[in-house]
């Protein structure tokens, strides 16, 4: 278990690196090539960085979220959620790309790897599975739905629901942020066929994407039901710098195209709900004398603690 911990800290500091060195070079090589120069190899880094750059960092932030996942969850409760994340974000992606339903009409340019059926990237399923655990969890996590349930079980069905809402609108959140940006960078990575009102983007985008959250989390809750582990503050700092580090790369990205409006939107209704989320769980576990300062290696081995009783 400890290798798998360390893989996993290894893993999440590359993702890191990696959407920093992209950053640098969609925002500083691509606008002032002379920087290439200064570099020992620059133009070798630099093509590299524009053909596999995207598809490292996000390769990089599944298989971290998955060890930990793996880890913290188990096999069963980390299957329960990723297939249906990937599964049913690729059939939206795919439905998207070819009929503009549900996010509107648009397409996938090069840069994120091999695209199934023509249409999607692979890694693009595998962003909505890293970034949505990410934020189910804070969101289960921050509602209470971390230790045994209590109250009428009308109460903890309601919970559900909110932890459903909450993550599906933290993710949607995120994508407020990366979609202006990624669209509009001097090298987008998809473009759209009709663009919309919100800085390119039509507000079905945003519909689409919180409906399609909404659906996998739901699906993942009702497989869940009643068998997740109890996650302690240690392991959930993993998914708030997973998080963090992404709104960060499409904040930067928004911001040097001068786009603020959605950064605002994604730092309200996105950063500020994961920061209460992490916050009011500090809360709940100090309460119950279980915070851990430093995360146990044997932490996945302990038994499951049971969360709810009832699912949406």
């Amino acid at each position: 278990m400890e290798r798998l911990v360390a893989i996993e800290r290894g893993c999440l500091i590359g993702h890191l690196v990696a959407m920093a060195f992209g950053l640098a070079g969609l925002l500083l090589v691509m606008p002032h090539p002379e920087f290439l120069a200064l570099l020992p190899a620059g133009a070798t880094l630099f093509r590299w960085s524009m053909a596999g750059g995207g598809v490292v960092y996000i390769l990089l932030g599944a298989i971290t979220v998955a060890l930990y996942a793996y880890r913290t969850l188990g096999l069963r409760d980390w299957l329960a959620f990723c297939i249906p994340a990937i599964g049913i974000s690729l059939t939206s992606e795919i439905l998207g790309t070819s009929v503009g339903f549900p996010f509107g009409d648009y397409s996938y340019l090069n840069g994120l790897g091999y695209k199934i059926a023509g249409l999607v990237p692979f890694t693009i399923p595998l962003s909505w599975f890293y970034l949505g655990l990410s934020a189910y969890l804070l969101a289960r996590v921050g509602l209470g739905l971390n230790q045994a349930a209590t109250g009428s079980t009308s109460w903890v069905g309601l919970r559900q629901v909110g932890a459903i809402a909450l993550g599906a609108l933290m993710l949607t959140s995120w994508d407020f942020v990366l979609d202006p940006a990624m669209s509009q960078t001097a090298m987008p990575f998809w473009y759209w066929h009709q663009p919309g009102a919100f800085f390119g983007m039509p507000y079905q985008n945003f519909a689409g994407w919180m409906g399609t959250g909404v659906v996998f989390m739901s699906v993942a809750a009702l497989l869940w039901r009643g068998r997740i582990r109890q996650i302690s503050l240690a392991q959930l700092s993993l998914p708030l710098t997973v998080y963090l580090g992404n709104f960060t790369f499409a904040m930067v990205m928004s911001l040097a195209a001068g786009i603020w409006i959605p950064v605002l939107l994604g730092l309200a209704l996105g950063v500020v709900p994961a920061l209460l989320c992490y916050q009011i769980s500090k809360r709940n576990l100090l309460s119950q004398g279980a915070v851990a300062l430093v995360e146990p290696a044997a932490e996945s081995l302990k038994p499951t603690v049971p969360v709810g009783a009832a699912t949406k």
